[in-house]
């Protein structure tokens, strides 16, 4: 992990918080060159500089287009170089409600090749183009109401008032977090994809988490839906090209 911090910032990949300027290039490394199954750190840092470079226009430019008034489309990806997190991606707003794709350091190093950096950001991109954020804060708040009508119909106490707001904003947050996985699968795919990237290998990453199943009110779809949600949207594209 050490290495691969050291690789990034020599591409000149930041911290959370800060966008990736332009990259200087990294000594050449062979694809042979692997830790395990896993790309050595430069190769990996390459990758993830490379990606940057060719997906970050194409979802800021699917932004623009699927743009709502007071939208940024200023996309900024940053890299937390904290050695003990576990692979993750993340998508937020900055201050200026510029939006934000962040990676861990873990993310970068497990992915196999560069058309799974290239799934993973077209994926948290696509939570900002489909608003996703707002969404589920709006789903917290109208389950939140919810809870309050539920807690005053059973005569609740304060604190158990606002046991019942928390649980529905809960509810309400997480109602239709699936179906927002599944959008932001379909749309990453697309970006990935005109951006140059295989989808379909790039969503293989899938096969190395743990399959949530289709649990009722859970955050995450099953990994096999999500896989054929990808190759149902490349197999469009595909069509749509003449392949």
């Amino acid at each position: 992990m050490a290495l691969l911090a050291a690789a990034l910032a020599l591409a000149g990949c930041v911290t959370t918080g800060q966008p990736v300027p332009a990259p200087a290039p990294l000594p050449a490394t062979t694809a042979a060159q692997t830790f395990g199954d896993r790309l050595a750190p430069q190769e990996a840092a390459r990758n993830f500089v490379s990606v940057v470079e060719k997906v970050e226009p194409v979802a800021e430019r699917f932004c623009r287009q699927h743009q709502v008034a007071g939208q940024s489309c200023d996309l900024q990806i940053v890299v937390d170089r904290r050695r003990d997190l576990p692979p993750n991606a993340f998508q937020t707003v900055d201050e200026k409600g510029r939006p934000v794709v962040g990676f861990t350091l873990a993310l970068i190093a497990d992915a196999r090749n560069a058309d799974e950096i290239a799934f993973v950001l077209g994926h948290e991109a696509s939570h900002h183009i489909l608003g996703h954020i707002g969404r589920k804060q709006q789903g917290a708040e109208a389950g939140a109401v919810l809870g309050t009508m539920l807690g005053q119909a059973t005569g609740a106490d304060a604190a158990t008032m606002k046991q019942w707001q928390s649980f529905g904003a809960s509810i309400g947050a997480r109602r239709y977090s699936k179906e927002y996985e599944l959008e932001a699968d379909a749309l990453g795919a697309r970006i990935a994809w005109y951006a140059g990237y295989d989808p379909v290998r790039g969503a293989g990453f899938f096969s190395r988490l743990p399959d949530p199943g289709d649990q009722f009110l859970g955050s995450h779809p099953p990994n096999a839906q999500r896989l054929q949600q990808v190759a149902t949207v490349v197999a469009g594209l595909e069509r749509q090209a003449g392949y």
